[in-house]
């Protein structure tokens, strides 16, 4: 750090990745999770490519964070989508790849993006 100026952004930048992370019950949730299997499987890089995007595209309806075990290890990584009146969506396999299509998709123009869905793993 050189300045006062960058270390202001740098606080700002901050704050808007703890605020995204909080919970607020009307807003969509983007849940990763992170327990060992999901971490071992790889769900690190897909939180990380989920805060990075939501952030990039500025979506302010939209809280992402984490939680333990969802119980389908080897399914891992695992993403659930909450949104306000409609059913969870749970997706499996995930990769940072495949994050900025759900969001488009999913988070922005509310068609789930079914083939990296549970259901459709399990057809």
């Amino acid at each position: 750090m050189k300045s006062l100026e960058e270390l202001a952004a740098l606080r700002e930048q901050m704050k808007n990745k703890v605020a995204m992370r909080q919970d607020n019950s009307a807003a969509t949730r983007v849940v990763v999770g992170m327990a060992t299997c999901g971490i071992a499987a790889g769900a690190r890089p897909v939180l990380s490519a989920f805060v990075e995007e939501v952030n990039r595209r500025s979506l302010q309806d939209v809280v992402v964070t984490q939680a333990g075990c969802i119980g389908m290890c080897k399914l891992e990584p695992i993403v659930e989508v909450f949104q306000p009146g409609k059913e969870k969506v749970t997706y499996v396999k995930m990769t940072p790849e495949k994050v900025a299509r759900i969001v488009t998709e999913h988070l922005v123009n509310g068609s789930p993006v079914t083939e990296y869905t549970v259901g459709a793993y399990m057809e």
